[in-house]
């Protein structure tokens, strides 16, 4: 097998820098890029033309989720696999939909991270135990459901709104228009059954896409 060239995402220099000499160990591996947040991802996939990627999903700005959208359209076969500390099945089903192969998360066993990327560049999908068994014990309540009935777009923003950006902020992340962003706004609200935001974020903690300590970090 020919040397799989790898592209980092994660926006954590020091994390970066761990995957990098751990995946810089493997024969057949040899990181080319790295970057700290979704743009830059994107940029440097034009850039180096990558045959794996690895994807945090949350990074300030646009995040793993826009960034997988963006290059899948940019190339619909580019090899995504995602690497996170989220271990909610609807964070795996938005990477799916938005074109990832794989999902592992952080807390897994370093040699899942190295089995992942052979896997996705063979056109696996390839999951991480815990996430695997997430999916296969998860019984669907009504709010997980209607969460998993958002598109990939919708559940950015959704990110973003949770992260306390503005209808402005995001239209600029996102480069769509203020006007978008509040008409998904209302869609979500609508599509999730809430009516306000301090319910949309009662209703985020409620499916771990948010923490207390994220509220209170950001309170500081």
């Amino acid at each position: 097998m020919a040397t799989i060239r790898v592209l980092l995402a994660d926006d954590h220099a020091i994390v970066r820098e761990g995957y990098r000499a751990l995946l810089q160990k493997q024969a057949k591996l040899e990181v080319v890029a790295d970057a700290r947040d979704g743009h830059e991802a994107y940029m440097q996939y034009k850039t180096h033309q990558p045959d794996v990627v690895v994807m945090d999903i949350s990074m300030p700005g646009q995040s793993g989720l826009e960034a997988i959208s963006r290059i899948r359209q940019y190339d619909p076969q580019a090899r995504i696999l995602v690497f996170s500390m989220h271990q909610n099945p609807s964070f795996v089903l938005q990477a799916t939909r938005a074109g990832a192969l794989g999902y592992i998360t952080k807390s897994s066993d370093p040699s899942l991270l190295i089995r992942g990327i052979f896997e996705v560049m063979e056109n696996k999908l390839s999951l991480s135990p815990d996430i695997a068994q997430a999916l296969a014990l998860e019984k669907l309540g009504h709010e997980q459901t209607r969460l998993d009935d958002l598109t990939v777009r919708e559940f950015e923003i959704l990110r973003l709104l949770l992260e306390a950006k503005s209808n402005q902020e995001i239209a600029e992340i996102l480069n769509i228009s203020p006007k978008t962003v509040s008409n998904s706004h209302y869609i979500i609200k609508r599509k999730l059954d809430v009516s306000s935001d301090i319910e949309l974020t009662r209703l985020a903690i409620r499916m771990k896409l948010l923490n207390l300590r994220d509220l209170i970090d950001e309170a500081d």
